[in-house]
């Protein structure tokens, strides 16, 4: 069915992966989802292997391409540049003192 989403998003356990360290990893920080498209269907899984997993089926393939390609990047060069005001406040001041210096 277009649009539909696949429910069956599964977890494996540490038990079942080997690797109790990614779960935990996964358990702290979240998950890395890397998406990828494959005709009109996207598909993410979790980049450190812990077994987190889903799909959804778009109307075109185009769709689904331009899905994946928006959410598959990582934002780690923007932190401190577009962070909460309060909670990352330090860091937006020490990117300000950093870029003055930067300038001639």
């Amino acid at each position: 069915m277009p649009g539909s989403r696949d429910r069956t998003a599964a977890v494996a356990s540490p038990a079942a992966t080997g690797r109790p360290s990614v779960m935990l990893r996964c358990s702290v920080f979240g998950h890395r989802y890397r998406f990828s498209a494959r005709g009109a269907v996207m598909r993410w899984e979790c980049q450190r292997g812990c077994g987190a997993e889903g799909s959804k089926t778009y109307r075109s393939p185009a769709a689904a391409r331009h899905y994946a390609s928006a959410f598959d990047r990582e934002d780690r060069d923007q932190l401190g540049r577009r962070a909460p005001l309060l909670g990352m406040f330090p860091l937006r001041i020490w990117h300000k003192i950093h870029e003055r210096s930067q300038q001639p």
